[in-house]
């Protein structure tokens, strides 16, 4: 079966391509991708399948039914794209102002598309059932994973799996990583209040910026003096909204941070920290505090067990384009495929997508860029997974 399909799907790589460009010229912001989601919904009203549509907002969910007893597999795709304004050059770089495919989820979507065709087309040698995930706003909390999950999208799952490309690793090699692979992230907003005044008489008011200042420099401790030296955490102040005239001592500040961890201990600890910290910056400088403080996207774990099955497959597809399978090390960013993984065992793993010349910009930035290669490579790793899934390989 293996090699019918990968037939099929090398006879339709012109087509994945073709599709890849088109949704790289039309991107949709997170939350706003109703043409995005008409387009893969229209792409399957022709085949054998079932088509959900406004699943937990814009996504399609598709159910590939055999009528043969078996069990459930989801595989997902992502299709948002980012606030971000292209410069890349390319022909059919983004033709909507300040937004671009700059994460690869054009790429997802389009393998995802014709590997699903391709199994529609197979149905009748197939057994069990297969659910496609189209999942929408992947780069924008809440997310969209969450909410097709409240929306059912797992209903009578067992399973879960998904890929990434990468342009940061090569061309057909193929990664992956059991456990925490991807950190879990908060988000955290801070105003303090103090009382304004002249510059020239800083006793007759209360400096919001001086307080402010005081909580940029002790919240870095919380990493370097409260984590255990073999945890993984971050904290940025990626913004401080304290501009002011130059003479006039502020009354208040606003500050905004990014919070990442690789276990859900760690990053109870941080806020902790962060919290207590809060509560001194107020006794220290008699300011007042308001602290939004959200977690959002959770730790991604791999299920150990499916992890191996997953290398296992692809390794012993002999898939001619893959050149090498290892492991990987843990990967900084977030990623809301971690809802899926805390539902039902799952596995998220990665395919090389670095330009041929090896000259590469890393994801979210404005000349990002894949290798079109690496569709056809991920279109055979993830077939290969599901058909050895369905057969029951993973009960061995």
């Amino acid at each position: 079966m293996k090699e019918e399909l990968f037939k099929k799907l090398n006879e339709k790589q012109s087509r994945m391509v073709e599709i890849r460009r088109y949704l790289h010229e039309h991107p949709e912001l997170s939350f706003h991708e109703e043409n995005t989601a008409k387009y893969i919904a229209d792409f399957y009203q022709k085949l054998d399948c079932d088509v959900r549509t406004h699943v937990g907002g814009n996504g399609v969910v598709v159910t590939i039914d055999t009528l043969k007893p078996g069990k459930t597999l989801a595989i997902r795709a992502d299709f948002d794209a980012l606030p971000i304004h292209e410069e890349t050059g390319l022909p059919f770089a983004s033709k909507n102002e300040g937004v671009m495919h700059a994460c690869g989820h054009d790429g997802h979507t389009a393998y995802m598309l014709i590997l699903a065709e391709s199994l529609i087309e197979m149905k009748d040698e197939l057994t069990g059932k297969i659910v496609i995930l189209h999942q929408h706003a992947e780069e924008t909390p809440p997310g969209g994973a969450i909410q097709m999950i409240q929306d059912g999208a797992l209903d009578g799952v067992d399973n879960v799996l998904g890929i990434h490309v990468m342009s940061t690793m090569k061309t057909g090699e193929v990664s992956y990583r059991e456990g925490a692979i991807q950190t879990g992230r908060s988000y955290f907003k801070l105003k303090v209040q103090g009382v304004g005044g002249h510059g020239s008489s800083p006793h007759m008011a209360n400096d919001a910026i001086v307080a402010a200042s005081e909580f940029v420099v002790a919240v870095q401790t919380v990493i370097s003096r409260r984590l255990n030296p073999f945890d993984v955490g971050s904290i940025t102040i990626g913004s401080f909204d304290g501009k002011g005239s130059f003479n006039v001592i502020k009354d208040s500040v606003e500050l905004e941070g990014d919070v990442r961890s690789m276990s859900e201990e760690t990053r109870t600890t941080i806020e902790k920290e962060i919290r207590r910290i809060v509560g001194g910056l107020e006794a220290m400088f008699g300011v007042t505090c308001e602290l939004d403080y959200k977690n959002d996207y959770p730790v991604l774990n791999n299920d150990e067990a499916l992890t191996h099955f997953v290398v296992d497959s692809i390794k012993s597809s002999a898939i001619p384009e893959i050149t090498a399978v290892t492991r990987c090390e843990p990967q900084p960013p977030s990623e809301d495929f971690a809802y899926y993984a805390k539902e039902r065992p799952s596995v998220f793993f990665y395919v090389g997508a670095m330009p041929a010349d090896g000259h590469f910009y890393p994801h979210h930035h404005p000349k990002f860029d894949i290798n079109e290669d690496a569709l056809l490579i991920a279109s055979k790793a993830m077939g290969a997974c599901v058909l050895d899934y369905l057969k029951g390989e993973t009960n061995k």
